[in-house]
């Protein structure tokens, strides 16, 4: 799933969780791909509005509701450091498509974690 934005395909997505052992890289893979799913969603239609976009974020903030069981099986879970993670990237998404004024908190308002 290829996108074109430059600044997103250089973008080190879950760059903090990757970097704490912590985490295990197969789940991490797992959410860089949700990201990168949400981005190729934005650029095969992009949202007219910040609603459009809260809804495709909010669809990619459930499938990260799905990955704490996958966190939890490898002993670890979406802590304070994953939260803040996960939500600078969300918000950097934004920005990246044209959405500067998203608010983080709308971005992720269907997250559990």
């Amino acid at each position: 799933m290829p996108v074109s934005n430059q600044q997103v395909s250089a973008h080190p997505f879950l760059k903090g969780l990757y970097d704490d052992g912590y985490f295990p890289d197969r789940v991490v893979d797992r959410g860089k791909e949700i990201l990168l799913r949400l981005c190729a969603r934005i650029e095969s239609r992009p949202p007219a509005d910040l609603a459009a976009l809260y809804a495709l974020t909010q669809a990619a903030t459930e499938e990260f509701n799905d990955l704490q069981t996958a966190f939890e099986e490898a002993d670890s879970e979406i802590e304070t450091v994953a939260r803040e993670e996960m939500a600078k990237d969300f918000r950097f998404v934004a920005h990246a498509y044209g959405f500067p004024d998203a608010d983080v908190e709308d971005l992720i308002a269907t997250r559990d974690w």
